[in-house]
């Protein structure tokens, strides 16, 4: 190889080593410029007002101004049975379903009553027995009154002996004796029929009062018990019966509250099946007790609209509506309602934060009872202001923030 072509491949080229250099700049300005985008993204979304969505405080379903308190509980029965047989026998026949309305005395079921007619049959013979023995007695009585009053004829006239005359007497003595007891045995006869008949009877179950059949609970061929045989294989009732008229409804009240509710107190009630129905009602009474781990007072309401919709155990909703103040005193103020998650904390420390123009306000609240999905406000909120829905943990007093389109 010439010396010439061997100095060139010992050559240095100057121009590719900043072009490398350059490369390398770009590419660090490159970076820089999307962190720096980045950050100006970031500092501006965090100075920017959050994002929230509100709604409407409003008044309890009754009208807000007209409850004092609102109230859950049950529709329960004063007058219910599981009606069962006085002995123990074998199910024959079961006469009722379940809905199904019965009247006072009505035959429910039969049990087999083969025993307690053969119990009967031999009562009643004993009793015929003892009739007819005493037919005999006092047959032979009265022969003996005749002779033991011709024994007197006949001693007064000399004729027979002191000894006929006593004889004659021992035996009227003692035909009387046996008429008595015969008398005796056929007052037992007689009671004996009458305990075989209510034996008999027994086997009959009736209906104690009116009502609606709510549970079958035997079938025909069954054992059925007054009391538990403890093997699970005796059933202990036929059926229960309620009686529709005695329906009531039971509500628990917040102690703390309790000073709300009088007697006579007109009521508004609104059952979870029915919730557009208004039911008018009235507390009975107030159940002088409290419950310790509820801490709650059991409440007694009247139901003044009868109606076949009204069921045992239904779940329901009561209003206590205001009444006249006694010694003018003013009213209670509205209760409120809200989502519960628009509000934060518990009990003194509970908080919303209601929407006012761009920004919110921090207000304390008192709290009532969980409505469902909604809490009741007692005081520090008025019908119809906005609040914050899970308003953000970072929220505070006197934010600035923006409305979500979809707000309530």
């Amino acid at each position: 190889m010439p010396t010439s072509d061997l100095l060139k491949e010992l050559r240095i080229d100057r121009d590719t080593a900043p072009r490398r250099a350059r490369g390398r700049w770009l590419a660090v300005a490159v970076v820089a410029l999307i962190a720096l985008a980045v950050g100006g993204w970031l500092l501006r979304a965090r100075l920017a007002p959050p994002v929230v969505r509100t709604v409407a405080a409003r008044a309890s379903s009754t009208g807000g101004a007209g409850s004092v308190l609102d109230a859950s509980g049950y529709v329960t029965a004063r007058r219910q049975a599981t009606v069962s047989a006085k002995i123990t026998g074998k199910v024959t026949e079961v006469l009722i379903e379940e809905g199904q309305r019965v009247a006072e005395g009505a035959v429910l079921a039969r049990l087999d009553d083969t025993e307690a007619r053969a119990q009967l049959t031999l009562a009643r013979a004993q009793l015929a027995q003892a009739r007819s023995q005493e037919g005999e007695i006092r047959a032979q009585l009265a022969q003996a009154e005749r002779d033991f009053t011709r024994q007197q004829d006949l001693f007064a006239r000399q004729l027979v002996a002191a000894q006929a005359l006593d004889a004659a007497l021992a035996q009227r003595d003692m035909l009387r004796a046996r008429l008595a007891n015969n008398v005796e045995q056929v007052r037992v006869a007689g009671e004996g029929v009458s305990v075989a008949q209510v034996q008999l009877d027994n086997t009959v179950i009736r209906a104690p009062f009116s009502g609606v059949v709510i549970a079958k609970s035997a079938q025909p061929g069954e054992m059925i018990s007054p009391i538990s045989a403890g093997g699970g294989f005796t059933r202990t009732g036929i059926g229960t019966i309620v009686d529709m008229d005695s329906l009531e409804i039971q509500v628990d009240v917040n102690e703390s509250f309790i000073n709300r509710v009088t007697a006579e107190q007109p009521v508004e009630a609104t059952l979870n099946a029915y919730p557009d129905w208004k039911i008018p009602g009235s507390v009975i009474a107030i159940i002088p007790t409290a419950d310790r781990s509820k801490a709650t007072v059991k409440v007694r309401i009247a139901i003044k609209a009868k109606d076949p919709r009204i069921v045992p155990d239904m779940g329901v909703r009561v209003a206590f509506l205001t009444t006249a103040s006694p010694a003018g005193r003013p009213a209670p103020a509205p209760v409120v309602l809200v989502p519960a998650d628009a509000v934060r904390g518990a009990g003194a420390d509970a908080i919303v934060f209601v929407h006012a123009g761009e920004r919110v306000e921090r207000r304390g609240v008192t709290l009532g009872q969980a409505v469902g999905a909604e809490r009741e406000i007692l005081a520090g909120l008025r019908p119809g202001e906005r609040v914050v829905l899970a308003p953000p943990p970072t929220l505070r007093d006197g934010d600035a923030v923006r409305v979500a389109e979809n707000a309530r």
